[in-house]
């Protein structure tokens, strides 16, 4: 049932924010530290568990992950976005100069990297 899957997909985030909560008190900080990572994290690790032992999710099941997953998973990149956006206004010029200076230079980077994979290729094909 769909519903077993959007329980596996709670339960894993509620282990996951517990930790996540439990590390940022360790570490001194007022927020959840990794949590969601941790979740998705226990998420492919059970998964992988049960695949392992022969025993895959039912179809349905796998669609009741696959239904939160596809509503979760852009929430928290765009909350996480927003937040540092918050901090980037907050950080002041520095911090705009920073991302303007990394973004620019990725920008740069990718002709470099799609050149490096494509001289790979032409050597793989070249030896075959």
């Amino acid at each position: 049932m769909e519903i077993y899957g959007l329980g596996i997909v709670a339960l894993c985030m509620f282990l996951g924010s517990f930790l996540g909560n439990a590390l940022g008190k360790l570490l001194g900080i007022s927020g959840n530290v990794g949590g969601v990572g941790m979740a998705m994290l226990f998420l492919v690790l059970l998964t992988n568990y049960y695949e392992g032992k022969g025993k895959a999710f039912s179809e349905r099941t796998q669609k009741g992950i696959l239904l939160l997953s596809s509503l979760y998973i852009p929430i928290i990149v765009a909350m996480a976005a927003r937040q540092n956006v918050v901090a980037a206004f907050e950080g002041g010029v520095v911090a705009f100069a920073a991302g303007g200076v990394a973004t620019v230079g990725s920008m740069f980077l990718v002709p470099l990297i799609a050149k490096l994979g494509s001289d790979e290729e032409n050597k793989e094909e070249k030896n075959n």
